[in-house]
C-alpha cells in the first residue's frame, strides 16, 4: 500500500465516526498534492445536502483527532466539503445510489474514436459500467475509466 493510500486509509477510519455521529455519510476522503501542496480532503453528504455550518462541525473535530494521532508525516491542508452535484462515482455505493440516472464517463483511451461518453448508467459490477445513450448500451471496464460522474444540464 502506498504512503497516500495509507493516510487516506487512516484519515477515513478516523473521520467516518465522526461524521455518522454527526449524522452525515462520508463519501470520499483524498490525500492529493496540488501546485506543490498537500491536501487531505474529506467529502461529506446528507439528504438535502451539507451546509457551510455542517463542513465546519466536522472539520473540528477532525482536526483535533488529527493532531491527537498525527501520522502524516508531510504538511498539508485539510479541507472537508460537500462532494458537489457532479460527485466522482467511486464507490460501489456511488453507483448503486446513481441506477437508472444520467451520467458522464471519461476513458483513458479512445473508444470508437471518443473518450467522453454521457448515458443512463444501467448496470455495473467489480469489473464494469454499462450505459445506454440512445438506445445503445455502452459496456467499460472499470479499469479503462478516467473518470465517472453524475451528469448535470443546465
Amino acid at each position: 500500500m502506498s504512503r497516500r493510500e495509507t493516510y487516506e486509509k487512516r484519515s477515513e477510519e478516523l473521520l467516518l465516526p465522526i461524521v455518522e455521529a454527526q449524522g452525515f455519510e462520508l463519501v470520499d476522503v483524498e490525500y492529493v498534492k496540488e501546485g506543490g501542496t498537500w491536501y487531505l480532503r474529506g467529502y461529506i453528504d446528507k439528504p438535502g445536502g451539507i451546509t457551510v455550518n455542517d463542513c465546519e462541525a466536522v472539520s473540528r473535530i477532525f482536526s483535533d483527532r488529527l493532531d491527537e494521532t498525527d501520522f502524516i508525516e508531510d504538511s498539508y491542508i485539510m479541507e472537508i466539503s460537500s462532494p458537489g452535484l457532479d460527485r466522482p462515482l467511486k464507490k460501489e455505493k456511488d453507483f448503486k445510489r446513481s441506477l437508472g440516472k444520467s451520467i458522464d464517463v471519461r476513458t483513458y483511451k479512445s473508444v470508437d474514436g471518443q473518450k467522453e461518453f454521457t448515458g443512463v448508467l444501467a448496470s455495473y459490477d467489480d469489473k464494469t459500467v454499462t450505459i445506454e445513450e440512445n438506445g445503445i448500451a455502452h459496456t467499460f471496464d472499470r479499469k479503462d475509466i478516467a473518470l465517472a460522474r453524475l451528469s448535470i444540464d443546465f
